[in-house]
C-alpha cells in the first residue's frame, strides 16, 4: 500500500500485521509493497463492474473488462439481441472469476504469499499452483 501522505512513513509493519478475515489473503514482492484481497466471489465486481479494478490500480483486468464489455454490448447491437442489454451479464461472469484474475496477475508481477495461511488459502482456491 502506498503512502498517500508523503511523509516517509509506508507503515508496512502495520501492513504485515493487520488482522484479516479468513477468506483474505496478503501477498507481497520483493520491493515490500503488500496486496490485501479477498478470495472468492467478487461482490463488487457484480455491483460496480470494472471500478473495483480501477480502486486496485489493477490496470491490465480493467482494460480486459472494459473490451468485453465493449464486445458484448457490439455483439447485442449488431444482431439486434437489445434484450441481452437488459442484464449485466458480463459483470456477472467477472464476479465469479475477478478475484482469481487480479491474483494471479500480481503472481506473473513478483508478489507471492506473504504467510502460510495466505498460501494455504491461494493453494487451496486453485488460485496458485503448489510448487
Amino acid at each position: 500500500m502506498q503512502n498517500p501522505f508523503g511523509n516517509q512513513n509506508d507503515n508496512q509493519d502495520f501492513l504485515r500485521n493487520v488482522p484479516v478475515p479468513p477468506n483474505y489473503a496478503k501477498v507481497i514482492n520483493d520491493a515490500g509493497d503488500i496486496r490485501i484481497a479477498k478470495v472468492g466471489i467478487s461482490w463488487t465486481t457484480f455491483w460496480f463492474g470494472p471500478l473495483p479494478a480501477v480502486f486496485r490500480g489493477d490496470w491490465y483486468n480493467f482494460a480486459l473488462m472494459l473490451v468485453w464489455d465493449a464486445i458484448y454490448v457490439l455483439f447485442a447491437l449488431t444482431f439486434h439481441f437489445s434484450a441481452l442489454l437488459t442484464f449485466p451479464w458480463p459483470a456477472v461472469v467477472f464476479t465469479f472469476f475477478y478475484n482469481m484474475m487480479y491474483f494471479r496477475h500480481l503472481f506473473t508481477k513478483g508478489y507471492r504469499p506473504m504467510d502460510q495461511r495466505s498460501k494455504t488459502l491461494l493453494v487451496q482456491s486453485k488460485y496458485l499452483k503448489e510448487k
